[in-house]
């Protein structure tokens, strides 16, 4: 039997097609994925910044979730912004019904542009629900403070894990270094910070590009490979995305990356 390599992202919709759940269907495309959906806030947003958000009632989330499970079980999940402590209570029931796949969380509590994405109990239903859940989290610098409370990498791995977290992907992307950016991987059983380093893309557009990481993440561990091999794929693909949208011009603000600098056919596998 000859099947795709479904990915199933569950996130907030972005209106200028940059983040959210139009970058994780892009890049789980991109990758030779087959994307899904369960939309968990609508957003009114340009490349400049946020102006509405909407949530999606949490019931209605999780119906989407259910609906694809039943259907077309994902070989991965990927969560972006989920906007409400009641969103996050209902994707955490679904995630422990279905406990069998890789699940990458992307702790989405800001935009690129600063908007809040998320409300404040919300985050704390993340930390105790959706963490010891996650085969994977992917702070970026400012959410790893948020959600830590300490500036120190190694502080904040060993908070993380006392949150239950298995592997933590601690982003420097939005550091201050010019030339590299590192990321720091620090996995299951190992208190070891692995460095993984990238040239820096000189470039205003970075919309979407957390969003963008964790669903490439996701779509590598769907394909098969090891933790350590997606996080170094995803890393990849980010760069070269970014190097191939960089001088261009689209919108006033944080521009896309380019997800289709190299497209793959949807990946086909045989059971």
């Amino acid at each position: 039997m000859r099947q795709y390599y479904p990915i199933l992202s569950i996130a907030g919709s972005d209106s200028c097609g940059g983040a959210g759940i139009q970058a994780d269907i892009k890049t789980i495309s991109a990758i030779g994925g087959y994307a899904m959906t369960a939309i968990t806030a609508i957003t009114a947003q340009n490349t400049t910044g946020v102006t509405a958000i909407q949530g999606v009632d949490p019931e209605v989330v999780e119906a989407q979730i259910e609906m694809v499970w039943t259907d077309i079980p994902p070989l991965a999940v990927k969560t972006g912004m989920l906007y409400s402590r009641e969103i996050v209570e209902r994707v955490a029931a679904c995630l422990e019904r279905h406990h069998d796949v890789p699940v990458v969380v992307d702790p989405v509590v800001m935009a690129t542009s600063g908007a809040r994405l998320m409300t404040e109990d919300a985050i704390e239903v993340i930390k105790k629900r959706l963490f010891p859940l996650a085969t994977l989290i992917t702070p970026n610098v400012a959410e790893a403070c948020a959600l830590t409370g300490v500036d120190n990498p190694q502080e904040q791995a060993q908070a993380f894990r006392a949150m239950g977290c298995s592997n933590v992907l601690l982003k420097g992307g939005d550091s201050e270094r010019s030339d590299v950016k590192i990321d720091y991987l620090v996995l299951e059983g190992s208190q070891r910070l692995i460095p993984l380093q990238a040239d820096a893309v000189k470039t205003r557009n970075t919309h979407g590009t957390g969003c963008t990481l964790s669903s490439a993440i996701a779509t590598y561990l769907a394909l098969g490979y090891t933790l350590e091999q997606a996080v170094s794929q995803a890393k990849l693909y980010v760069t070269r995305a970014l190097r191939s949208g960089a001088s261009v011009v689209i919108g006033h603000g944080h521009g896309p990356v380019n997800h289709f600098f190299q497209p793959r056919h949807l990946k086909i596998h045989t059971h």
